[in-house]
């Protein structure tokens, strides 16, 4: 398979040389009609002119003597001057004499011009073509004859013809003169052509070999490599490479959280295992007593249901696609009526932590659109990360506001404040700092991600906003 550059650099080159031979056909073509019309025009005129100098001559048949020796010097002067030859016939076609510019030869033997040419002068007044006059010239010349007449009875009769010839090899010769000169600037302009489309193929195709290479070497596990972005901003291949060093860095921050995602789950698995197998080593080899067996073995049993939740966590992730892909926002539905459902699902977490809930939402229903479905799970999660980082004995408020068209919920917690630098990284995939990671035991940093992608699929908008120590979120729904 041929190569882009291959390609690219056969294309210019076929469009070059087909504009060239086209053009220079064309030019050819058109040179050769016009030096030949050229030509042509001139002999006729030459015919034309000797044939009134030979009718001004003979006033009557053959009462002038076309071999005076004054008129023929004047067919000489003439014939000299207009380069051409010059052959004098009578009416029957038969020569008298021709004259090339130097010299006059009388022809005292019968010569006849030939038959189409003087039935054609005869019939149309005048001939013009190539011919050699049969083998009067050893090559063909473009020819022009044309009659001489006389009055006699009030009427012209033609006396004889005169004929003017020029020799094409000259024009023929001038015309491939031209035309090599045209084939050698072609040559010329299509070897600059080929070099110009070498090179500039080999820029155009230089960044997308970078770019193959860096797509190989990320293969490989080399997430650091970024291609050069030299160019007009304006250009395609600018933005190109641009777009694959964006995708790249994505690749690459995936990769580290990725990573990331590994050491916390590495680290919350590691800690209830580690707990178990201690406990359960405990009460095999004896060291821990009979009465506090029991007491380790709900120890046990408190450790493996964290580690469940910590696997159930996890396999959110693979389930994250087809919950965002269903989410439908077609069907109106109470927004109170979901707050107040999730606000019961958490009423346990929500008093073990020793927290107050403060729900300011309207008696009447609120009537919003959206899939209900995943407006719970995002009322969920955002509802169950709060009373998680929220200080104890602190207290959780659920707010609703309308405004222009849209309902916007808020949940809000009173504990650290977030630093500003952490909060465009909350809703990132496997996000989970090291400071909330021994308070948020349960947590793999998948929450906040699902309620950003299932926002994100509603159409909606999420923020968030943490200052002296009161942390807000705040999302909004389409007003039904």
């Amino acid at each position: 398979m041929k190569s882009i550059y291959k390609r690219q650099l056969f294309m210019m080159v076929g469009i070059v040389f087909l504009s060239f031979s086209l053009l220079s056909a064309a030019f050819m073509l058109l040179s050769y009609r016009y030096i030949i019309a050229d030509k042509r025009d001139a002999v006729e005129r030459n015919a034309q002119d000797l044939a009134e100098l030979v009718t001004q001559y003979v006033k009557s048949p053959f009462s002038g003597d076309v071999t005076d020796e004054i008129f023929t010097n004047s067919l000489l002067t003439v014939s000299k001057a207009s380069d051409s030859l010059v052959v004098l016939a009578d009416s029957n076609g038969k020569v008298i004499y021709t004259c090339d510019g130097e010299n006059i030869y009388l022809f005292t033997s019968t010569v006849l011009l030939p038959q189409f040419l003087i039935q054609q002068v005869k019939e149309l007044g005048g001939f013009t073509g190539m011919t050699n006059l049969d083998g009067l010239y050893p090559e063909s010349r473009y020819v022009a004859a044309r009659p001489y007449t006389i009055s006699a009875k009030n009427q012209s009769v033609m006396v004889g013809m005169v004929l003017a010839s020029a020799d094409t090899s000259s024009v023929l010769e001038m015309w491939r003169a031209t035309g090599t000169i045209f084939f050698f600037t072609a040559v010329v302009v299509l070897v600059i052509a080929v070099i110009a489309a070498s090179l500039t193929s080999a820029l155009q195709t230089r960044p997308i070999n970078e770019m193959v290479d860096a797509a190989r070497k990320f293969g490989q596990g080399e997430f650091d490599v970024r291609v050069s972005t030299s160019g007009d901003n304006c250009d395609e291949l600018h933005n190109l490479a641009e777009a694959f060093n964006s995708m790249a860095s994505s690749l690459a921050q995936v990769e580290a959280q990725r990573t990331e995602f590994i050491a916390n789950v590495s680290h919350e698995l590691k800690t209830p295992m580690t707990t178990i197998a201690g406990f359960a080593e405990g009460i095999l080899d004896g060291t821990i007593p009979p009465e506090r067996e029991r007491e380790s073995l709900e120890i046990i049993v408190s450790e493996t249901r964290r580690l469940s939740r910590l696997v159930r966590r996890m396999l959110d992730l693979s389930r994250l696609k087809a919950l965002t892909e269903n989410v439908t926002a077609q069907e109106q539905f109470d927004l109170t009526d979901v707050l107040s459902r999730v606000v019961i699902n958490l009423e346990g977490k929500i008093t073990q932590r020793n927290l107050d809930v403060d729900v300011q939402l309207p008696e009447e229903p609120l009537m919003v659109w959206g899939d209900p479905d995943a407006v719970t799970q995002i009322c969920y999660n955002l509802l169950d990360n709060a009373a998680k980082f929220a200080a104890s004995g602190s207290t959780l408020t659920i707010s609703t506001a309308k405004k222009e068209g849209k309902v916007y919920t808020t949940i809000q917690n009173l504990g650290a404040t977030i630093p500003p630098e952490e909060l465009p990284l909350l809703f990132d995939r496997f996000h989970k700092t090291d400071a909330s990671r021994s308070e948020d035991r349960d947590g793999v940093g998948l929450g906040l991600y699902i309620v950003k992608s299932l926002i994100g699929n509603l159409k909606e908008q999420i923020t968030a906003t943490s200052e002296d120590g009161v942390t807000r979120f705040t999302f909004s729904l389409t007003s039904a």
